[in-house]
């Protein structure tokens, strides 16, 4: 097994909250035994969608747009891939679409593989460090103000009727080793499920970086550490609007 995989079977004893989402398809990935992290997805996905090895992308090639012509994502052996693994196993259509609006502006823009630009760089926020928020319009308007005492200390008992889902493969990687600072861009959604996530993404809407900050170890039953209100004095990670 590798380090990826075993790290995961690890984190799997004792699943930390922002994990639940991905422990059915993580313990579908882990239950195939395999030494490759794209054989171990494979054996849990569907035939949507499929891992292939990374030397599978043709040099020159942009990564999203080999995953729109061939419906295959090039998978490394490690934690950031296989993450992002798990969130294509737990939220397929949303990837999809991410990745066909991704594939569309290369398309449009005539970039190579390298080329970017202020969208695509927004997709790419999304892919790797968002997490999705459906609140109360109370907590929305804490957080847009950033007032971390209302959202976390005031309101704390009434985060029960909150969903917040990361969806950032990089920010779940990131979560292996916590630590307070790691902060999430926010995407806000009327309902967290797959099919409105998808259609929440438009170019419209990416155009504008429509992300609100923040720090997810806030979140109440989080982290123990939080369960002290002076936890959110630290003005470094808890920062006032400009």
């Amino acid at each position: 097994m590798t380090f990826a995989l075993a790290s995961l079977a690890e984190a799997l004893n004792t699943p930390a909250p922002w994990l639940t989402p991905y422990v059915p398809a993580a313990r579908a990935v882990l239950a195939a035994r395999s030494d490759s992290v794209a054989d171990a997805l494979n054996a849990a996905s569907g035939d949507d969608i499929r891992f292939v090895e990374q030397a599978a992308l043709p040099e020159g090639e942009a990564y999203e747009s080999f995953i729109a012509r061939t419906g295959c994502v090039p998978t490394r052996d490690n934690l950031h891939d296989l993450f992002n693994g798990l969130v294509w196993l737990s939220y397929p259509k949303t990837k999809r679409r991410l990745n066909l609006l991704h594939a569309g502006e290369i398309m449009a823009r005539g970039s190579v593989a390298g080329a970017r630009g202020p969208l695509r760089d927004a997709m790419t926020l999304f892919d790797e460090n968002a997490a999705i928020l459906q609140a109360p319009s109370v907590f929305v308007d804490a957080l847009r103000s950033r007032n971390w005492h209302a959202l976390f200390v005031e309101r704390r008992a009434q985060w029960a009727s909150a969903h917040l889902a990361l969806f950032g493969h990089a920010l779940l990687e990131k979560l292996m080793q916590p630590r307070k600072a790691i902060t999430a861009h926010v995407w806000l959604v009327d309902e967290l499920s797959d099919d409105a996530i998808a259609a929440s993404l438009t170019l419209s809407r990416l155009a504008t970086k429509d992300f609100l900050p923040l720090p997810v170890l806030g979140v109440p039953d989080w982290w123990s550490a939080n369960e002290r209100p002076s936890f959110y004095d630290d003005a470094d990670v808890f920062r006032r609007p400009r």
